[in-house]
């Protein structure tokens, strides 16, 4: 790979720290270079009051044809308008804690996938009734014995094939066929070159063609790398390594967002050659940091990046991992 410069949250801080009820008075921050630069929303997603909508998070964002933006939360699944207001909401057992979200544009709609790892299933439902189409237990059919099953991400091959990743405890990838029908399972726990140390994210990479999964094997020593699998569970190679702890990744033309728990997201072309870091925390003590309340939060600077997502005109959406419930909007600079 070829050196090139990277460029790390560019961007002066015009606060220290700020609470939400102060966030008209707070100015956009800049972050990252070149066509990948982009600038905060301050105050996007928080309600009139200047507080989070959505409660804790540990989830995922994805963006459906018409814009909106979708993200989960403990309580549920959210969708918000492009412009922050939340505009309807799944709330309820069936929709906690979705871990990791895809959507997906059908004959009949689109559809939420879900990985629900404190739950032990996969979901399908429609993105705008909430009716479950689809749920994905343990296959018993897979023949393993497992003391426990617990998902982590999620993603659709274009036939309708399914992937579930059981990314916090056996690290096999089930595949499944569009009817929810078990098909195989590939991949283990381990440090090996075809092991996983914790897959905890996954999504359908279309920069390729035939497409492939790209696995975020979050906790592999050294740290932080992305591999390539076919769609038969077939290994195909590693992409790149030192990533710190790579949560989940989102592909958009010949790019794709990786956000890391470290407190930032960086940015990957075709060639696989980082693009940009964003957002990035330089405080030991508020990365990888669930608890960081949002009277706490610094304008353009994540603590425990975990989702993202882009829109058509390729700004970003991204979700830390916080006890307050954290969105952000990052809109794309124009050169």
């Amino acid at each position: 790979m070829k050196k090139r410069s990277i460029c790390i949250a560019l961007a002066v801080l015009f606060s220290a720290a700020w609470s939400a009820p102060a966030a008209d008075n707070v100015k956009p921050v800049r972050m990252g270079c070149g066509i990948m630069t982009f600038e905060t929303v301050p105050g996007w997603g928080l309600t009139a009051e200047g507080k989070s909508a959505i409660g804790p998070t540990h989830g995922g964002v994805v963006v459906d044809k018409s814009g909106n933006v979708y993200t989960s939360a403990d309580l549920g699944v959210f969708v918000f308008s492009p412009d922050g207001k939340v505009i309807r909401r799944f709330v309820g057992d069936e929709y906690s804690r979705m871990h990791d979200i895809e959507i997906r544009d059908e004959a009949d709609g689109e559809y939420i996938y879900g990985a629900r790892n404190a739950n032990a299933e996969g979901v399908k439902f429609n993105a705008v009734t909430g009716a479950f189409a689809l749920k994905l237990p343990f296959p018993k059919e897979s023949g393993l014995d497992l003391k426990q099953f617990s998902p982590t991400a999620i993603t659709v091959a274009p036939n309708g094939d399914i992937f579930l990743s059981d990314g916090y405890a056996s690290n096999h990838i089930f595949k499944f066929d569009k009817t929810g029908k078990y098909l195989k399972h590939f991949g283990t726990k381990g440090n090996d070159l075809k092991q996983f140390n914790t897959a905890h994210g996954m999504t359908l990479d279309t920069r390729y063609e035939p497409a492939r999964l790209l696995v975020c094997d979050r906790n592999h020593e050294p740290k932080g790398r992305l591999l390539h699998y076919d769609l038969e569970g077939e290994f195909i190679g590693e992409v790149i390594t030192g990533l710190g702890m790579p949560t989940s990744a989102a592909v958009q033309g010949d790019y794709v967002s990786v956000p890391d728990l470290h407190g930032r997201l960086v940015i990957l072309d075709k060639s696989n050659t980082i693009m940009a870091v964003l957002g990035h925390n330089a405080d030991p003590a508020k990365r990888v940091n669930y608890n960081v309340p949002q009277d706490q939060w610094i304008e353009g600077v994540f603590s425990g990046t975990h989702g993202s997502n882009w829109d058509k005109e390729g700004n970003l959406y991204v979700q830390d991992w916080n006890v307050s419930g954290r969105i952000m909007k990052l809109v794309r600079v124009k050169p």
